[in-house]
């Protein structure tokens, strides 16, 4: 991380001071006093892990790595620390412990002092919140995102979230209706004091506690078949889902077909393919009217484009996407929304797939998305089988290993994967071995 915990720790102190004294003043100025608490909080968040033990968590690492940049910020003078506070506080939020969830809210709370009008320090504090289970709290706070939000895309996700906060609110207050409908007026029963106990407004843990309590004395008091007990078990069932993930809003995905190994294979049977690289240098020619690199790709019965375009016109062609989760919150990414005929995503384990797929797809945006037969090809024993250890592979070089198992493509290029930052030493020695033809004009590879 370039300094120990404790240099960082020690120098975190010496701009930020001790937690409850005032940071020593300095000629010409320096950090905002919200900035300073800031860096406070981060410096108690160090000790804590300093007293903890050796560090083993990459996540945290990150996070103490983050820290150090805006440790950094805070002592550049005239440097824009905001940015570097917001990136804190997400990684803060990525590291999944409930004490870095606190660490986000206190961090969002500074930021929000700092820019009353960021949509960003909005959006931290919603999601720091509703990681601690305070859901209304956080639709609050979303709420004020959303009216600082311009960009109606961006704020889909947002609107979701908030309509399931909402709707898992509302399962709550529905059962505390059905019971109150039911109940014995005057009767201090076991149920009774669980219901009191139940509200929208508290963390979802206790809620959760205090929801499964009342249903199992009120099917103590009446039994399983009575049709009231009947209904509040399915409420408490909905409450459940819906406080472990958001719905899909359609679960058809705009009626995509399903693809596994045989129907890719007869996708790509006897057809010419090119995997086109998003190179400033590719995209440039290729948007070019009339350039001969535009009449190469159109020229191919299926074009393949992998991961999210930088520099790719957002309506170049693409029959063929494909994308590879990385990090630990992979499902977190931004929306497949780009319009392709069939996506192919790859990605372990198998829940993290299954959630991100749920998260990033968007109904309409493809025609065709890959099973989980497809999620792993290079690892898969059922397919390629090899083994974990030789490291991440790009999504180009997965791509064209399946498309070489199953044998079927009359023809496969490589155009614009030029340069040794394309593809990694050993993949590139793999293109080598099977590589028919160098065309250095249109930067195009052709594969036996």
């Amino acid at each position: 991380m370039g300094q120990t915990l404790t240099g960082l720790l020690t120098s975190v102190r010496a701009i930020a001071g001790r937690p409850g004294t005032p940071a020593q003043s300095r000629p010409g100025g320096g950090p905002d006093q919200a900035l300073l608490a800031a860096l406070r909080l981060c410096g108690d968040h160090l000790s804590a892990l300093a007293a903890a033990g050796p560090l083993t968590d990459a996540r945290r690492t990150r996070l103490i790595a983050s820290i150090g940049a805006l440790t950094t910020a805070c002592s550049t003078p005239g440097a824009d620390a905001f940015d570097a506070l917001l990136r804190t506080g997400q990684q803060a939020l990525d590291s999944g412990g409930e004490a870095e969830a606190r660490l986000a809210l206190a961090l969002a709370d500074e930021a929000t002092a700092l820019r009353a009008r960021s949509k960003g320090a909005w959006r931290l504090r919603g999601n720091a919140l509703d990681a601690l289970g305070r859901g209304e709290e956080a639709i609050t706070a979303y709420e004020r995102h959303l009216a600082l939000q311009q960009n109606t895309a961006a704020s889909r996700d947002v609107e979701r979230r908030i309509a399931t906060l909402r709707a898992a609110g509302d399962r709550i207050d529905e059962a505390l209706t059905l019971f109150r409908a039911g109940a014995d007026t005057g009767a201090d029963t076991e149920a009774s004091g669980a219901a009191a106990r139940l509200s929208r407004h508290l963390p979802a843990a206790e809620a959760r506690a205090a929801f499964t309590g009342l249903v199992r004395l009120r099917t103590a008091e009446h039994g399983a078949g009575d049709p009231a007990v009947r209904r509040l078990a399915a409420l408490y069932a909905e409450h459940r889902r819906l406080s472990d993930r958001d719905p899909v809003a359609d679960p058809l995905l705009g009626g995509a077909e399903p693809i596994g190994v045989p129907g890719l294979r007869r996708l790509v049977a006897g057809r010419t393919v090119c995997l086109v690289a998003d190179t400033p240098r590719t995209a440039e020619q290729e948007q070019r009217p009339g350039s001969p690199l535009a009449a190469l790709i159109e020229g191919y019965d299926l074009v393949v484009r992998c991961d999210e375009a930088r520099h790719t016109a957002p309506a170049a062609r693409t029959d063929l996407h494909a994308c590879t989760l990385r990090g630990d919150t992979p499902w977190k990414g931004p929306r497949w929304d780009r319009r392709a005929g069939a996506r192919l995503v790859f990605g372990d384990p198998l829940p993290h797939w299954r959630l991100a797929l749920r998260s990033r797809l968007v109904p309409g945006a493809q025609d065709r998305v890959g099973d989980a037969t497809l999620r792993r090809p290079l690892h898969d024993p059922a397919l390629l089988g090899e083994e974990a250890g030789a490291g991440p592979a790009s999504t180009a070089y997965t791509v064209l290993r399946l498309l070489d198992f199953l044998g079927t493509p009359a023809r496969v290029d490589l155009i614009g994967f030029e340069g040794p930052a394309a593809l990694s030493p050993r993949e590139r020695e793999w293109v080598g071995t099977r590589t028919a033809n160098t065309d250095d004009t249109a930067v195009r590879i052709t594969l036996r």
